[in-house]
């Protein structure tokens, strides 16, 4: 999905972020129970400089008035307050953001960083703090008993070459699967009743059914195969700095007890994908 449908879709959205929203799931629990042994030293961070970018909405993005707004930088803001520092947060241009957190430029990246060997050896990464899983997507009129097992003749679209097919091709191959170039087209061939069932990354599909909700719904289960769809968002710190990362990971473990990483994901998910 571009960023200009995303970004049209917050905008609608921002009106209503604040009403509670009917199709929308708690998070399940991402981050590690162990992190809460892993207490802060008093001292140890006195402040927590997050960089992040300004084009990747509903994480993190401009509002109509240039502030900056969004998931992530909703939840950069409340660890730094579950861990009682001073907490500031700066925008860069993607291609320059990485750069910037290895030249120590900020404390932390909170920007979809993805964990890959050559990050790996530049930067030390959070626990995940959301999992982007698979979902299918039916008309409202199937998913009342929907199975996998049984789309074996049907048609089911995804995304053309995407990890989406990989799994298909993998765990359902008897399933007559139909590539689309985007998201957005395979999707709307479930809405047009051209194909059975989509099958792709739930977080986009969520966008999509949030204008759809009339036609189509979420069929099935949540399907998290992170060797295929990834390891989730996390935050990158530079590599060693263990109690900044230490910090980090305690405070998800907290928002995760106390219910507010679930109030920012229905906040900002009104559809949720999980």
């Amino acid at each position: 999905m571009g960023f200009a449908v995303i970004a049209s879709i917050l905008l609608s959205l921002s009106l209503s972020l604040s009403l509670a929203p009917a199709h929308a799931q708690n998070l399940p629990y991402h981050a590690d129970p162990d992190a809460r042994e892993i207490l802060p030293v008093q001292g140890s961070v006195p402040a927590i400089r997050f960089l992040t970018t300004a084009d990747f909405p509903p994480f993190n993005f401009r509002d109509e008035t240039g502030e900056l707004i969004g998931f992530n930088v909703d939840l950069a803001r409340r660890i730094c307050a579950e861990v009682n520092v001073a907490c500031t947060l700066q925008a860069w241009p993607w291609d320059q953001a990485a750069n910037a957190l290895a030249d120590s430029q900020g404390d932390a990246l909170i920007a979809g960083l993805a964990i890959t060997p050559e990050n790996g050896e530049r930067f030390d990464f959070s626990s995940t703090y959301l999992a982007l899983p698979g979902r299918f997507v039916t008309r409202a009129d199937a998913v009342s008993g929907f199975s996998p097992e049984a789309l074996g003749g049907k048609s089911v679209s995804v995304r053309v070459a995407s990890a989406h097919a990989q799994f298909m091709a993998r765990y359902l191959p008897e399933v007559d699967v139909r590539p689309f170039p985007t998201e957005i087209e395979a999707l709307d061939a479930v809405r047009t009743g051209a194909v059975d069932a989509y099958f792709g990354d739930g977080m986009r599909a969520a966008f999509w059914l949030n204008e759809n909700l009339a036609c189509c719904s979420f069929a099935g289960d949540a399907y998290f195969r992170p060797a295929l769809f990834g390891d989730g968002l996390t935050i990158a710190v530079p590599a060693g700095q263990d109690a900044v990362r230490h910090a980090i990971d305690w405070a998800l473990v907290r928002l995760k007890t106390n219910g507010t990483l679930d109030e920012l994901y229905l906040r900002w998910f009104p559809v949720g994908f999980y």
